[in-house]
């Protein structure tokens, strides 16, 4: 993608594109320049969407919505050779869709095809309805693309420093857990709590958050029980009564015959003066 100088126009420019088109398409809704009705079947996806997911039953309402009140919102595109690309307004499009209409309300904005990327992804960001993983790959990818920190981002959208930090650490987490959390059966606010346990703990808490259905309170407590447990020592063994009385006789030997005696890792070493201490030794034994 084609940037110049850069963060090119800059995030806020290309956020001031949409939040423009917006304000031209409410002043002007009657004016059929500004807002058409386009073919549906023309209309191609914005392959720069950063949403992967869309809630069925949420596109279900929406569309009856649609279908009682019309849509009061036209999407936004851009010309294509072969139609139109799609810009703004993917899920109005989607529940237009499913009414089986042949046409739709749009805006064809006047937008140079490097930003396309930054506009899907900022639109998407600023409306607040991506789940928690697309967000944090959203957040990713502006951060990478334009070489910018987290809070020159933050200052871009209008969000906390800490909260483009907690969603992207979200990414840490595994595949497993962020396809829960993609499906609405894990919450945020229990996958912070969870981050940077290991990948076998991670799997047992998230299997008892949904198993048990754990509040985001029960896992704090379980994940800080599982950090602070303590290692198990191993007993020591125990010497039997027969043994203890071998050992003391022993001692009483080396005492008695001044036998010099040493412990070396798990070796127990004796020094003899001379042979006949050995024999002596021995005798002793028996």
């Amino acid at each position: 993608m084609a940037k110049k100088g850069g963060l090119g126009r800059g995030l806020s420019a290309i956020l001031e594109d949409v939040e423009q088109a917006y304000s031209k398409e409410i002043a002007n809704l009657n004016d059929s320049e500004i807002v058409e009705e386009i073919n549906i079947d023309e209309i191609l996806p914005n392959p720069y969407q950063p949403r992967t997911h869309f809630d069925e039953e949420a596109l279900k309402e929406l569309s009856a919505s649609i279908k009682r009140h019309g849509l009061i919102q036209p999407i936004i595109v851009i010309k294509k050779d072969d139609g139109y690309m799609l810009i703004a307004g993917e899920r109005r499009y989607r529940a237009t869709k499913m009414l089986g209409a042949s046409k739709i309300k749009a805006i064809i904005a006047d937008i140079k095809s490097q930003n396309l990327r930054e506009l899907a992804l900022i639109e998407n960001i600023q409306r607040e309805n991506l789940n928690p993983i697309e967000l944090a790959k959203s957040y990713k990818e502006l951060i990478n693309e334009y070489k910018i920190t987290q809070d020159g981002l933050a200052n871009i959208i209008h969000k906390s420093r800490t909260q483009i930090t907690n969603t992207m650490r979200l990414l840490l987490l595994s595949d497993y857990t962020q396809r829960l959390l993609q499906e609405d059966k894990l919450t945020q606010g229990h996958a912070k709590v969870i981050v940077g346990l290991s990948s076998e703990e991670e799997r047992m808490v998230v299997d008892t958050i949904i198993g048990q259905k754990l509040s985001v309170r029960d896992t704090e407590i379980l994940v800080k029980k599982i950090k602070n447990k303590e290692e198990v020592k191993e007993p020591k063994p125990q010497i039997s009564e027969e043994m203890s009385k071998k050992l003391s006789n022993l001692q009483e030997i080396f005492k008695n015959l001044k036998i010099k005696t040493k412990v070396k890792s798990k070796n127990l070493i004796l020094e003899f003066s001379d042979i006949s201490q050995v024999e002596e030794f021995i005798a002793k034994l028996k």
